[in-house]
């Protein structure tokens, strides 16, 4: 990571969504085996700091798109993916820590080798919607009681006042 910050380096490419595990648990079960790939791109920087030591930063932007289950109708619903984020590398774990407690800014330990897939898909994973649906679900959702009519529904109180009237001991 230290060396990509440094050499300002810039990598992109897409993944299949079936490289992707975490995320793939996501999908639709119908439609997993045709899913859009997920581009990406990362960015090194190299920062001065006023401390003397420079900051390493890597700038990540991932886009896809995913089918989810909708949760009022349970038929497959697109779901766009889109992520910005910066990371500030420093070194060790306890700094990391520490500024990340104080910092707005994302922080990670600077380690030898970093894994880019897992990073991007933790992100995407992130920007998930916690209930996905539809804005207008592609077919009317059934009624549970469609035959009931209004005048022939149980009024919701009516067992509480059985309870009440009952003679039960107060």
């Amino acid at each position: 990571m230290e060396a990509c910050a440094k050499q300002a380096a810039e990598l992109e490419g897409q993944w299949p969504l079936s490289e992707l595990d975490r995320l793939l648990a996501s999908v639709h079960p119908e439609t997993a085996s045709a899913p859009d790939p997920v581009a990406w791109r990362a960015v090194g920087e190299q920062r001065k700091s006023r401390g003397g030591d420079p900051e390493f930063w890597l700038h990540v932007a991932a886009q896809g798109r995913v089918m989810m289950e909708c949760q009022r109708c349970l038929k497959p619903v697109a779901t766009s993916l889109s992520v910005e984020r910066a990371f500030l590398f420093v070194r060790g774990e306890e700094a990391a820590a520490a500024l990340d407690a104080e910092s707005e800014a994302d922080v990670l330990a600077l380690t030898r080798a970093l894994d880019l897939r897992l990073l991007v898909e933790d992100e995407l994973l992130l920007a998930l919607p916690l209930v996905p649906r539809h804005e207008v679900c592609p077919q009317p959702l059934p009624l549970q009681n469609e035959e009931l009519s209004e005048d022939d529904a149980p009024h919701p109180f009516a067992a509480l006042a059985a309870l009440k009237g009952g003679g039960l001991p107060n």
